[in-house]
């Protein structure tokens, strides 16, 4: 820790624990101020997708600085911005053909609210007025997002003072604690789609925009994968009462699943609205953004002709730029399908190393996705005591070891529950990739001792 980080100004996210200092970055490599040498095994939040340093990215934010570093949008396009959203909707997936890019996912999960609720206003059902999402599931930290997030630890101090409540809530897909003993895959997923459509029952059908869910989970419950069937179920029920569904790919999307859209694995499914972030600029920008079903577009476009939002660093040519230059160098070097294929050996390893541990409950994940849940009793499933701190424990052996993973907690319940995710760069080497299985080993080794010795 330098002396200017301890005498920081900045309002850090801990006011007691001061982070250490990157002074570099390269491929998968932080150098910290100390001289450490971090492999970055969750980049971040899942958000380097092409690691660190790109030439080709550095080059792209030069070349556009020297054009128009900002443009509003009220009056103003610039061709960084159009390409991005040519790119990214190249051939209209899954219907999808209109971008809009802001500065997070929190405000793409806003403005996919916004749209949700002009899209009925203008179609004229404006007694459409509720969302449904699913429990332990986030979705961004405005307020808006946080309302239909289920993060409780985040949504605690403005409980009942700021959040939209006109928000419920399902099962989120969690086998590891959901799925009961002796069900089938396909009773779970038939379960939690029932579920679904007896809330919308529930609530009047007519009453309800929108259902939000991340394809799969992100930081709250730690790469939750859906049932076989169930997304499928989900896009049939929302079909059957006129429901949109919007699907939150900021952490999952972008390739990081093995696919551009996590969606598409899973059968016939499209979304009336997507959520993209991290990976869309992959760290060298701020950047995020929705895209919409051509469905959505039309109605607003037989209507008012406008979507009443905006945002003055909206569209940012600095950062679509970035972001086009990051989305070029995933087709270029067929980074999602290399995504795949390293995640099939990352699986390989996780299990094979750590299945058997003591206090690993359960392994899941897709692509470079992944994320180890740990219990206190792998029979009862039992978490630990929240204030062993068991994930961040993990976090911080690990870095001292010289990696970089993401701590959760909550993961159980929201109050209980430790994990660890692991996100390397698409682009990480096979033997990083095997540095990072035996560093992970080597930090669990040490907590697992740690707990085994206090209890």
């Amino acid at each position: 820790m330098t002396a200017h980080t301890r005498d920081s100004k900045i309002l850090h996210r801990s006011l007691i624990r001061h982070p250490e200092t990157v002074i570099s970055a390269s491929g998968s490599y932080y150098i910290l101020s100390n001289g450490q040498r971090i492999l970055d095994g969750c980049t971040g939040a899942a958000v380097a997708v092409i690691g660190h340093g790109d030439p080709d990215v550095k080059a792209a934010i030069t070349e556009q600085l020297s054009q128009v570093a900002y443009a509003h949008t009220l009056a103003f396009t610039t061709n960084s911005a159009e390409e991005l959203a040519s790119t990214v909707l190249d051939g209209n997936p899954f219907g999808l053909c209109k971008a809009y890019f802001v500065g997070s996912g929190s405000e793409a999960m806003d403005a996919a609210m916004k749209l949700a609720r002009q899209y009925w206003v203008e179609a004229g059902q404006p007694q459409r007025r509720r969302f449904v999402a699913r429990r332990q599931a986030y979705h961004g930290n405005t307020i808006g997002a946080m309302s239909v997030s289920s993060n409780l630890a985040r949504r605690a101090p403005y409980e009942d003072a700021l959040l939209l409540d006109k928000v419920s809530y399902v099962s989120p897909a969690y086998a590891y604690r959901i799925q009961k003993e002796g069900e089938t895959e396909d009773a779970y997923s038939q379960r939690l789609v029932e579920e679904l459509d007896a809330e919308f029952r529930a609530l009047g059908p007519d009453t309800v925009m929108a259902f939000i869910a991340e394809p799969v989970g992100g930081a709250t419950a730690g790469c939750i994968t859906p049932p076989k069937g169930y997304l499928e179920g989900v896009r049939r029920v929302c079909d059957r009462y006129g429901i949109l569904l919007v699907l939150d790919e900021v952490m999952c999307g972008s390739g990081r699943t093995g696919t551009y859209f996590a969606f598409a694995q899973e059968g016939r499914v499209h979304a009336d609205l997507v959520t993209l972030g991290k990976g869309l600029g992959g760290g060298y920008a701020p950047i995020a953004g929705v895209l919409a079903h051509q469905k959505v577009i039309d109605v607003l476009t037989k209507g008012s002709g406008v979507f009443v939002h905006g945002h003055t660093y909206q569209a940012h040519p600095v950062c679509c730029a970035a972001a086009l230059a990051v989305q070029r160098v995933l087709k270029r070097d067929d980074l999602v399908a290399a995504c795949a294929e390293k995640g099939k050996w990352l699986e390989e390893e996780l299990r094979a190393r750590m299945a058997h541990r003591r206090y690993v409950g359960d392994i899941r994940g897709r692509g470079l996705f992944w994320a180890l849940e740990f219990v206190k009793d792998k029979q009862t499933k039992e978490p630990f005591e929240p204030d062993l701190h068991f994930a961040r424990n993990m976090t911080d052996e690990a870095q001292r070891l010289g990696l970089a993973i993401y701590p959760g907690t909550g993961t159980a319940d929201g109050y209980a529950g430790d994990h660890v995710i692991l996100a390397p760069p698409l682009n990480v080497s096979p033997k990083d990739l095997g540095i990072l299985a035996d560093l992970l080993e080597r930090a669990y080794d040490v907590v697992e001792g740690r707990v085994c010795w206090t209890n």
